[in-house]
C-alpha cells in the first residue's frame, strides 16, 4: 500500500501512464508466477485524446489497435478476422470462433449502451450510466475466453464526459495500450452522442502485471 502511494495518479496522456506504470512494475512489482504485479492500480489520464502510446521500445501499433476497435464497432463477436492480426485470439474462440472480449458486442448488448446515453441525456447527474461486461453469472461462458473488464463508468463532471475503467486483470504490455485506446473512443463517441466535451479518463486495475519476458526494456525513469 505505502508504495501504491508513491505512484503518480495523474497524466496527461497515455504514453505517460504507460512509461511511468511500466517503470514501477518492474522495480516494486510482486512475483505472481511469470509476471510482476501491481494491486489495485489507478490512475487519470488528464486527456484521453491524447492516446497513441509513442515510447521507442514499446513499438506500439496503431494500425492494429484501430481494426480492434472497427471490430468492437462491429458488434460481432466473431474474432476470426482480427486473430490474423493478433493470433493471439486464436487461443480464446470457441467451436463457434467466437469470444467474450468483443467489447462493442459487449457494451450492445440489450441495448446497454444506447440506455447508457439515455440515462445522461435525462439526468446528467446520473450514478447509473454503467456499461458492465465481466459478469460472474455468466461464469459458465467464460470457459475460452474471460472478458478482462468489469465495467465502464460514464458521469458528467463539471459539464464534460468523464469516464471510470475498472478491470479485473490487465497487461500493461498489450492490455493497457489497446484498452485505454478503444475506451477513449468510447469516451468520444458517447460525448458526441451528448454534445459536450471530454473530461477525464481513470483506469483502474485490481491486478496490473507485466510478463517477465517484459520485464527487461530500458526507459528513463
Amino acid at each position: 500500500m505505502e508504495l501504491l502511494k508513491k505512484m503518480k495518479m495523474k497524466y496527461n496522456n497515455a504514453n505517460l501512464a504507460f512509461e511511468h506504470t511500466y517503470n514501477f512494475i518492474v522495480n516494486f512489482g510482486e512475483e505472481l508466477e511469470d509476471t510482476k504485479v501491481l494491486y489495485n492500480c489507478g490512475f487519470y489520464i488528464l486527456n484521453p485524446l491524447d492516446r497513441d502510446i509513442n515510447c521507442s521500445f514499446r513499438k506500439w501499433n496503431k494500425k492494429y489497435a484501430d481494426r480492434e476497435w472497427d471490430w468492437y464497432l462491429s458488434e460481432n463477436p466473431n474474432a476470426l478476422e482480427i486473430s490474423k492480426y493478433a493470433p493471439i485470439w486464436k487461443n480464446h474462440m470457441n467451436e463457434n470462433n467466437e469470444v467474450m472480449s468483443n467489447y462493442g458486442w459487449q457494451w450492445n448488448r440489450n441495448n446497454a449502451l444506447n440506455l447508457v446515453i439515455e440515462k445522461l441525456l435525462k439526468n446528467k447527474n446520473t450514478r447509473q450510466a454503467v456499461l458492465s461486461i465481466y459478469d460472474s453469472k455468466e461464469i459458465n461462458k467464460y470457459d475460452y475466453d474471460t472478458p478482462c473488464t468489469n465495467s465502464i463508468h460514464f458521469q458528467i463532471v463539471n459539464n464534460k464526459l468523464c469516464m471510470s475503467v475498472n478491470m479485473r486483470s490487465n497487461d500493461l504490455w498489450y492490455g493497457f495500450c489497446n484498452d485505454q485506446y478503444c475506451f477513449s473512443k468510447l469516451q468520444e463517441l458517447v460525448a458526441k452522442k451528448l454534445n459536450i466535451k471530454i473530461g477525464w479518463y481513470y483506469h483502474f486495475s485490481s491486478n496490473m502485471h507485466l510478463y517477465n519476458n517484459f520485464l527487461k526494456k530500458n526507459i528513463k525513469k
